[in-house]
């Protein structure tokens, strides 16, 4: 009897062991969203980073010229992220005034020299009152982006799936925007997109404030497209830190937890995207430009099913239901950013680049002509 008590004290101890324990991923990590390749064939400068490329012409109207299509490539880079304001603090100033930066930390840096972050200058009003500003990626990042090759001119060629790389556990392949996952540390680090995600447990942000005494929060969309803020606190500190949020619904004990059944196909993969952050004033704070950076999202989170990609039966392949949605997301995402994107070459070939009357210039030179 006395043996049986034991066995069965053992098995709580290891059930709660394995209830507290957690997956671990890098959601976003900036220092891999530098720009590294697309020459723009005016300045001949890099523009984009070639991880992360996009291209949304491939639903374009045939009244699209082959420059405007270009335009419709698009990537994660630092620089093409948007910073939205509140509608009541959106003026001109501010808005033009707000924006993102690809930040180089130096090399003799104590803290990530080297590395690239994320750097964010927001202009709020000057009056007392509340507003807000939203840093969102330039497209919705997408969940099941198969892994392709990308030219130098930021042509994206998806790979056939006998040509993916099974670079996740258990050998199974991840989708380009999942990134890459380290076999020995068991720790996924994305661009934006982790899968199989139960219920988080821990989120975290690692930031360099500079005494600001505004918040931030972070976005998260999940499988259905239900976005979710989760506020990680104020920035009225001085240097790097990890700013976290913990789960209150989170339950540790298993014995605690409603236990149900779920259907597994095509809800087998549940995922979170990266959305962006919110960045909040409150009005009896000063009003001007606030800056901040930022270098990581991570998160510990439960699996939601111990069913990997490596099962007998590749349902995806057979019935292409999460494929279906996934298209149709992206087909409206391309319909938006597309347009968008094309929109502003236009606005781009219509402006005068010129700070000079060419008229000065005409007259300046006759009357040296004529006083000589």
């Amino acid at each position: 009897m006395r043996r049986q008590f034991i066995v069965v004290a053992l098995a709580l101890l290891f059930v709660s062991a394995v209830a507290v324990s957690a997956d671990e991923a890098v959601l976003m990590d900036f220092s891999l969203l530098k720009i590294d390749g697309v020459q723009d064939e005016t300045t001949k400068q890099n523009t984009q980073n070639k991880a992360t490329m996009m291209d949304f012409s491939g639903t374009a109207g045939a009244s699209y010229t082959d420059a405007q299509k270009k335009q419709m490539r698009t990537s994660l880079a630092i620089p093409n992220w948007d910073v939205v304001l509140a509608s009541s603090s959106r003026s001109n100033m501010n808005q033009a005034l707000s924006m993102t930066a690809e930040v180089p930390v130096p090399e003799k840096a104590a803290t990530y020299g080297g590395k690239t972050v994320l750097g964010v200058r927001v202009h709020f009003p000057v009056g007392s009152f509340n507003s807000w500003a939203r840093v969102v990626p330039p497209f919705e990042i997408p969940a099941y982006e198969p892994q392709a090759d990308i030219g130098d001119d930021g042509a994206v060629t998806a790979k056939k799936p006998e040509d993916q790389a099974q670079n996740g556990p258990n050998g199974t392949r991840l989708s380009r925007f999942e990134g890459s996952y380290d076999s020995n540390s068991k720790v996924t680090t994305a661009y934006g997109v982790v899968k199989n995600v139960g219920t988080i447990k821990t989120l975290a942000v690692t930031v360099r404030g500079l005494n600001f005494p505004e918040g931030l929060s972070v976005i998260l969309l999940d499988a259905d497209g239900n976005e979710k803020i989760m506020f990680m606190g104020y920035l009225n500190f001085d240097g790097w830190k990890e700013l976290r949020w913990e789960n209150p619904q989170y339950v540790t004990d298993v014995r605690n937890r409603e236990l149900r059944i779920y259907p597994l196909y095509p809800k087998t993969t549940p995922f979170v995207k990266f959305g962006g952050f919110i960045i909040t004033r409150d009005a009896a704070d000063e009003g001007g430009d606030f800056v901040a950076y930022v270098k990581d999202v991570k998160i510990l989170y439960d699996k939601a099913t111990l069913i990997n990609d490596g099962e007998d039966i590749d349902n995806e392949s057979v019935w292409g239901i999460v494929g279906q949605k996934e298209a149709q997301r992206k087909l409206e995402e391309s319909k938006r950013f597309g347009n968008q994107q094309v929109l502003r070459y236009m606005e781009r070939e219509k402006q005068e680049t010129s700070t000079e009357f060419a008229s000065d210039n005409a007259n300046a030179s006759s009357t040296s002509s004529g006083n000589k």
